[in-house]
């Protein structure tokens, strides 16, 4: 089975992608590498390549020819990159944008929509068997539609037309039910489950 292979040397940066990763596309392993000598030895067989800029730089032969399937971790401006041609995420970024970031890059490589049945994808939130997780109702959709949007609880009250009280009610309820209070993991949730669409955001 193929991988999504992450190769940095800044493990805690490559931890946080991984679980972003297996947010998004919970049927594929997302495996970390922390070196090229450490992904070599493995030989494992990749789908996507998340690559640091120097390990970029210091095996430019191996990925010239695998471009359309690696992406550059970036730390800041990634101009010279984008002009290459290469895909990038900005690990100095929000959480927010780089929720974005990878959520076009999946969408770029699944024009048709491989999208998880609705609350398959909150199993991946925290391992939790799904059957388990109640699903969110028509409310909790629109509230959690609007958090995604950047609104604050009292725009949401507004614009829903109940009180700030049980917009927070429900916003608890869905951070609950979803087992996350990460905005970038109910972003996640969101968008591959039809809430909104990732132009919205």
């Amino acid at each position: 089975m193929s991988q999504i292979v992450i190769i940095s040397e800044n493990t805690l940066a490559a931890m946080a992608l991984r679980s972003l990763l297996s947010d998004i596309a919970p049927a594929i392993d997302v495996v970390c590498y922390h070196d090229i000598e450490e992904f070599n030895t493995a030989a494992p067989v990749v789908a996507h390549f998340f690559v640091s800029t120097r390990v970029l730089f210091e095996n430019m032969d191996m990925f010239r020819p695998l471009l359309r399937r690696t992406i550059v971790i970036t730390e800041g401006d990634n101009t010279s990159f984008s002009q290459a041609g290469m895909r990038t995420i900005d690990a100095t970024a929000t959480e927010a944008t780089i929720v974005r970031q990878l959520l076009h890059i999946y969408q770029a490589g699944h024009p048709s929509g491989h999208h998880p049945a609705p609350q398959h994808n909150a199993e991946t939130l925290h391992g939790d068997d799904a059957s388990a997780l109640p699903t969110l109702s028509q409310r909790e959709k629109e509230v959690l539609a609007l958090l995604v949007k950047g609104y604050i609880n009292k725009e949401i009250a507004d614009k829903l037309n109940i009180s700030l009280t049980t917009a927070i009610y429900h916003r608890n309820n869905i951070s609950e039910k979803l087992k996350t209070r990460s905005l970038g993991r109910l972003t996640i949730y969101a968008v591959l489950n039809n809430i909104v669409s990732l132009s919205e955001i």
